[in-house]
């Protein structure tokens, strides 16, 4: 029994002394972002946690505080208690202290300076003369089903001025057992990716989607992420962010050099780098820096925010042409720290906000999206041959017709069972809720149009209200390729309830070329327009439930047009409009034109109209359906020019317009954007004030603030009344900015938008137009104001003050309250 106790003695004081480790993570306590090399101190010893602000401690004693430090925080102290595996030290910002530069110094300046320096000749696509490989990409939505909670909650759920319901709910054991079986989401595709002098092209050799005989387009068109580590800006989800090896870069980034590696036998710096604004969402992460040519040997970037993304880079080395070239990219994001509902991938995924999350405990918030590309079949400075270079993606019909064979080879070693349960069941769910269907009808009536048998209903001629027809009641329609892929007929007939006239026009359209998308058209109408409105006839058509700047208007001309044109997409990157019209005009109010000494109530104009479309930044597909934008980049240019024929088809004006639009929105990846619209014309000749500029107003003439209010148009001078100003020349700016939405209540999210506009014209022949008074934009029109839109159904609220020289003397004259609605078709 003695020997017993002294070994239990000697047992308990080796335990006293033994060792535990425990693991932590230093994180920002405001932002989540995890602290990268902070400095740890513990028992006299010092080390730095890794770049990922993770560390490890052996607990000797519990009685020994440990202290971790980092420039710019306060210093946090915490007892490791041997019984916690793992900890979270959350710093916080000491705002006292000024902000320095804290990685960056001589050395790693030197070498981020040199790799900038050798950017062009180790970036494939500058240093290589040509170069082609296959590439396999897979894309899977899933979830760890390890991660998920198996418990069925009990949930409260909020009614307004009511007392919240309880219920149970299965929802994490349901997608808990789903997701053992499955992944949420997959598509496959490989594509042959191409470069011959500063030419790329990419041609999709096989694509499969899970659901979907078709497949969507414009997913294959996404650009989810860069797919060369020196692309400038660098893109993370379809947007660009500043990368850390440009001039501008090192502005906005600190380094740090850690130490070197070897890499397939070559030497490499490891260097860290990070906003200089800790609490930015920009890029940070690990550069493994060839330290003989100053390439990029590996990288790994991290985006921490309202999502959290990983991406992982690999490169082989081809010692025959000193380059790195890509071996492996691999891509991951989950939810982050977001205050608001967020919907990557078309809405494919989703992530509830993380206030909901503790509410409500959203079992998808654990699903991660994973994109891994392989390139293989590489040939480099060989001969390539790039057919169709005009287009930068290349989808052929055969493309979309590969059997299991072919997708056999790309089987991993480890057969994934939840991948082939995957295409079976979503395969059998889109047939049973028939997606695809759906998918197409969503494309119809984003362009206006539900299809019902050969004909393409045109929903926004059913009805509409103005205040001179009173609610005008109508059906038009357009034959589609049920009937014929060559030709097709657009028609519509309307009638004016307060007027009581009827309306209606007819178009018959040939499609010369189906790869430029050329049509030659020919069209006769009888309608009514509103005075002094600039169309783009190139402007794409989207759907509108309603129109609310017409409401109000009660100026139109009647206009019995016969026209012929040509519409085609045959130069790069454009949509241009070629055409020939013969007017009949009618102003439909008090007006008289003086020209050359003669008095005019009707008119005759025929004209010729040219119109481009430019979009220079972005990018297309060719598709077996025809040509596809995939990447709608800014800014966008539209010029149109209109010229009358002299003596020609009893025209009785000459006169000349030339139109100039461009249109520039900058998305940030935190949900925000900001938008710049630039418009311009001038008119010269005798111009009749049906075709003079009028700059898009929406304000109502009447004394009352509240008896003006009405629906807010998307670009329109909210506090301008109708009529109000005409010129032969102007230029209007619009600038806003867009933030995230705030949660408020219940159901309660607003969306709030800053918005200014500008205007300023002048009108040289004031003395032709008779009947109509109106005003002059020579000193400038100014308006600012505040959307707060998508308040509760779509509905919301703006306001606007009118100010600058044509500020009216009565405060009250000046605001605009109107109402705004925003459509969300959910496609």
């Amino acid at each position: 029994m003695k020997y017993f106790w002294l070994f239990l003695c000697f047992f308990i004081s080796l335990s006293s002394v033994a060792q535990t480790k425990i693991k932590g993570q230093v994180i920002d306590f405001d932002s989540k972002v995890p602290i990268a090399f902070a400095s740890i101190s513990y028992d006299n010893k010092k080390f730095n946690a890794d770049w990922e602000g993770k560390f490890t401690i052996d607990v000797k004693d519990i009685k020994i505080p440990a202290r971790i430090n980092f420039k710019g925080y306060y210093e946090k102290t915490f007892y490791p208690q041997k019984e916690i595996q793992f900890i979270t030290i959350k710093l916080v910002n000491d705002l006292n202290e000024k902000k320095t530069e804290i990685h960056t110094d001589i050395e790693v300046n030197n070498i981020i300076k040199k790799v900038i320096e050798n950017r062009k000749s180790n970036d494939p696509e500058k240093g290589l003369s040509t170069f082609q490989y296959k590439n396999y990409e897979y894309l899977q939505i899933t979830a760890n089903p390890d991660s998920i909670s198996s418990k069925i909650d009990t949930i409260y759920k909020k009614r307004f001025l009511r007392k919240p319901t309880i219920k149970l709910d299965s929802t994490n054991y349901k997608f808990k057992k789903f997701s053992e079986k499955q992944h949420l989401y997959q598509t496959e595709k490989v594509n042959l990716i191409q470069h011959h002098q500063k030419q790329s092209k990419e041609t999709i050799l096989a694509t499969r989607m899970a659901g979907f005989e078709q497949p969507i387009y414009e997913y294959l068109g996404l650009k989810l992420i860069s797919y060369s580590v020196y692309e400038n800006p660098f893109e993370i989800l379809e947007i660009p962010v500043q990368n850390p090896i440009s001039n501008y870069g090192r502005r906005l980034y600190n380094y740090k050099l850690i130490d070197t590696v070897k890499i397939e036998g070559r030497s490499s710096y490891r260097i860290y780098f990070e906003p200089k604004k800790l609490n930015t969402n920009r890029l940070r992460g690990l550069l493994y820096i060839d330290s003989q040519n100053y390439a990029i040997s590996q990288a790994y970037f991290r985006i921490y925010g309202v999502v959290n993304i990983n991406a992982t880079y690999t490169f082989d080395y081809k010692k025959e042409f000193d380059i790195w070239f890509p071996k492996n990219r691999k891509f991951r994001v989950s939810k982050g720290n977001n205050h608001e509902d967020i919907k990557i991938l078309g809405g494919t995924i989703k992530f509830s906000s993380s206030l909901e999350e503790i509410e409500n405990n959203n079992a998808t918030d654990h699903a991660f999206v994973i994109i891994e590309s392989t390139p293989f079949d590489i040939e480099i400075n060989k001969k390539v041959e790039i057919s169709k270079p005009r287009v930068k993606i290349e989808i052929p019909e055969n493309s979309l017709k590969r059997d299991n064979e072919y997708w056999s080879v790309f089987k991993k070693e480890s057969l994934d069972k939840r991948k082939l349960r995957t295409y079976t069941s979503i395969d059998s769910l889109s047939l049973s809720e028939k997606i695809e269907h759906k998918i197409f009808l969503g494309r119809k009536i984003i362009n206006g149009y539900v299809p019902i048998s050969i004909f393409d209903i045109d929903l926004r001629s059913i009805v509409k209200y103005n205040n001179f027809e009173g609610f005008r009641f109508g059906l038009g329609a357009v034959t589609n390729s049920k009937l014929s892929k060559k030709y097709k007929v657009a028609f519509y007939g309307a009638y004016g309830l307060k007027d009581e006239e009827f309306k209606f026009g007819i178009t018959p359209s040939y499609l010369a070329d189906k790869n430029s998308e050329t049509w030659i058209s020919a069209s006769y109408s009888e309608d009514i327009y509103e005075i002094a409105q600039t169309n783009f006839v190139t402007d794409s058509r989207r759907f509108k439930i309603y129109d609310p700047r017409p409401i109000n208007i009660s100026t139109f001309y009647n206009n019995k047009m016969s026209s012929a044109f040509i519409e085609s997409k045959f130069l790069p990157k454009t949509s241009s409009y070629f055409g020939i019209s013969h007017n009949q005009i009618q102003p439909l109010f008090d007006y008289t034109f003086i020209n050359d000494g003669k008095s005019y109530t009707n008119y005759t104009i025929t004209a010729l109209q040219l119109a481009i479309q430019w979009n220079p930044f972005s990018n297309y597909m060719q598709t077996p359906v025809g040509k596809i934008e995939y990447e709608k980049r800014h800014p966008k240019f539209s010029i149109q020019y209109t010229q009358t024929l002299p003596n020609l088809l009893e025209n009785d004006f000459v006169f000349s317009k030339l139109d100039f639009k461009t249109y520039y929105e900058l998305p940030f990846l935190s949900g925000q954007k900001s938008s710049i619209l630039l418009q311009t014309g001038i008119a010269f000749g005798d111009v009749p004030i049906t075709h003079l500029y009028s700059i898009v107003p929406n304000n109502l003439n009447r004394d009352a603030i509240l008896q003006r209010i009405t629906f807010a148009g998307k670009n329109s001078f909210e506090t301008m009344y109708f009529n109000e100003f005409f010129s032969n020349k102007y230029a209007s700016l619009q600038l806003k900015h867009t933030f995230n939405k705030i949660r408020l209540g219940y159901k309660i999210n607003p969306e709030f938008t800053i918005v200014t506009r500008m205007a300023v014209g002048s009108n040289n022949k004031n003395n032709q137009h008779v009947g109509i008074g109106y005003k002059t934009l020579e000193d400038g029109f100014f308006e600012s104001g505040v959307e707060c839109n998508k308040i509760f159904k779509g509905f919301g609220l703006v306001a606007f003050y009118r100010y600058g020289p044509n500020q009216l003397p009565n405060f009250d004259d000046n605001i605009a309250i109107k109402v705004s609605y925003y459509l969300d078709l959910g496609f």
